[in-house]
């Protein structure tokens, strides 16, 4: 994404990174965190949430990462906001991100916990894509291990925006899920 994307995706000003990226060796503690939010979000949401998962290197035994839960959230129609944002951000969470134009994806932070929650449309095929690299990840070491090593060389570049370490794995990531088949 360019600086002018990822100002325009943010719900008020990016917050620029200029530095390296902090990965950690797993650890269980970030399981027990998913757990954790979970359980607040299911509260917030219990009429409308339609699924809730532990999804990027968080949620992958083994794998490094960023010390930060991302979950994954299907609401019926993620820009309704007025159905669950209010919710949410009475149970500990800010909206962060806006992105209608993909997937009307909705992120979110946690107050306590280190979350990113991205919140997508009931069917929305960038969920699935989601789970299926987390379970692949987490059945196949030779490509976790290529993931990681990857992860690794970046994360010892000085990014301006974290978004542009993320950007810079797209490459590992689809030819990884393209031997998952999406």
């Amino acid at each position: 994404m360019t600086e002018e994307e990822i100002q325009k995706a943010n719900v008020g000003e990016a917050k620029k990174h200029n530095s390296t990226i902090l990965l950690e060796e797993y650890t269980e503690q970030w399981s027990a965190w998913f757990k954790v939010q979970e359980e607040k979000i299911l509260k917030a949401l219990n009429q409308i949430s339609i699924k809730v998962e532990h999804v990027g290197s968080t949620s992958v035994p083994g794998l490094c990462a960023k010390p930060i839960v991302d979950i994954v959230l299907e609401v019926p129609d993620s820009s309704n906001e007025s159905e669950y944002v209010p919710q949410l951000e009475q149970n500990g969470f800010w909206l962060k991100i806006k992105e209608p134009e993909w997937f009307e994806h909705r992120m979110f932070k946690g107050k306590n916990i280190p979350t990113n929650l991205h919140v997508f449309t009931a069917g929305c095929s960038e969920v699935q894509k989601m789970i299926r690299f987390r379970d692949h990840l987490r059945n196949n070491p030779v490509d976790m291990e290529l993931y990681q090593s990857k992860k690794k060389e970046l994360s010892l570049k000085n990014w301006e925006y974290i978004q542009n370490y993320a950007d810079a794995k797209t490459e590992v990531v689809k030819d990884i899920i393209t031997r998952v088949g999406s």
